[in-house]
């Protein structure tokens, strides 16, 4: 996300304090921040001058005239509500925004079949394990970016995991065919600190650039879904609950908050709906004629 244009301002350096204080993560600063600045480059006022009807009519502005994405509209209301209700101290009776209401979709899964072509198509090393990375242990992108090779916990075939989704620490799974893929790949590359560097050496890969590593991947595979990196983690718990892992044991490992969360994915277990019965089955036609054509 490019830098915020506007200059350091009394009320923005309040707005990132009260952010700090709630401990949000820095993408999510900066998604606030940039919500904040786009209200009020849209009316060429100063937010806090700003009425609820006039916040009304630029989501409505959003949503209609730009037609701009169900979950990009939710985090701008989220950002305006912690700005208006956190920085200002306006009630949410004085803000009137609309509930932030999410659409439930089933994520998009990948086949084995599919996975071993997203990953035999990609020849650079860093770029396959990185892949390789995020589906074993079901990372988010976030995550799998600023793993340290002293995350990789080979004596107890563990991946611990720094401050997750909710600066929440955790460990995850390490796979013995994929510790081999990583021993492979430190042997060539070497890498001195993270394990997935940028072209920095000192920084980790962007998150940007492992988005784009997947999409690269997706589309020499031939893969005509699972748009994103994030279909990898999808694929994670979907086929662990394919082979039998509890949904209890794939919260933790993933790091849902709810375990509502995790149980979703049994909505797209192929062993799962492959179990059930259709109640037409139940039925009896002993009687029935058989169709003939009129």
């Amino acid at each position: 996300m490019a830098a915020l244009p506007s200059p350091p301002t009394p009320l923005r350096e309040k707005m990132i304090r009260d952010m700090q204080l709630q401990r949000l993560s820095p993408i999510t600063q900066r998604i606030y921040l940039r919500a904040v600045w786009d209200l009020a480059a849209f009316y060429r006022c100063r937010p806090d001058r700003l009425q609820s009807e006039h916040i009304r009519a630029y989501l409505h502005h959003l949503l209609v005239d730009r037609k701009i994405s169900w979950s990009a509209c939710n985090q701008v209301i989220s950002g305006l509500k912690f700005f208006y209700t956190q920085t200002l101290d306006w009630t949410a009776f004085q803000l009137n925004l609309p509930s932030q209401k999410k659409r439930k979709r089933l994520p998009q899964v990948l086949s084995v079949e599919e996975l071993q072509r997203l990953f035999s198509v990609m020849r650079r090393p860093k770029h396959r394990v990185l892949l390789m990375t995020t589906y074993s242990a079901g990372l988010r992108v976030g995550e799998v970016v600023r793993l340290q090779l002293r995350d990789i916990e080979s004596d107890r075939m563990l991946i611990r995991v720094n401050q997750g989704k909710g600066q929440k620490d955790r460990y995850t799974l390490l796979s013995s065919r994929l510790l081999a893929e990583l021993r492979a790949y430190w042997k060539l590359q070497q890498p001195p600190q993270w394990l997935f560097p940028g072209r920095d050496l000192s920084q980790p890969m962007a998150v940007r650039t492992a988005q784009q590593v997947y999409m690269t991947a997706r589309a020499k595979a031939d893969l005509q879904h699972g748009p994103g990196i994030h279909t990898l983690r999808h694929c994670f718990a979907t086929h662990l609950l394919e082979t039998g892992v509890d949904p209890r044991t794939i919260q933790v490992l993933m790091g849902h908050r709810s375990i509502q969360t995790t149980m979703g994915y049994l909505q797209v277990t192929r062993a799962h709906l492959g179990n059930v019965r259709s109640p037409f089955d139940l039925l009896h036609f002993d009687d029935l004629p058989s169709l003939t054509e009129e």
